[in-house]
């Protein structure tokens, strides 16, 4: 029941067991680099997801500076009457006065 006779059974045990460790190398480096992939997709991701929402925030952003533009003359118009109107008053309250 002895397996090794001779040097070529030895090569062989050799062999086969450094085969084995190769494989289990092998294996050991294909999980942790599919582990690897999977963290980078993850991170990808998540900052696709944070660019589409900042992309979102200055659409906004964006739409409010328009509107407040358009509401922007509006308001200008606004003062202007109404400092023309404290203008009025002003001056008949000094004529009431000079007379």
């Amino acid at each position: 029941m002895n397996f090794i006779n001779d040097s070529k059974d030895l090569l062989y045990v050799v062999i086969s067991i450094s085969v084995l460790l190769f494989t289990i190398f092998s294996c050991w480096a294909l999980y942790y680099c599919a582990r690897i992939l999977q963290q980078m997709f993850r991170a990808v991701k998540e900052m696709h997801d944070r660019l589409g929402k900042l992309d979102e925030l200055i659409k906004t952003l964006k739409e409010k500076i328009e509107h407040s533009a358009s509401y922007l003359f509006l308001i200008g118009e606004g003062i202007k009457k109404m400092v023309e109107i404290l203008r009025t008053r002003g001056e008949k309250k000094k004529k009431k006065k000079a007379e």
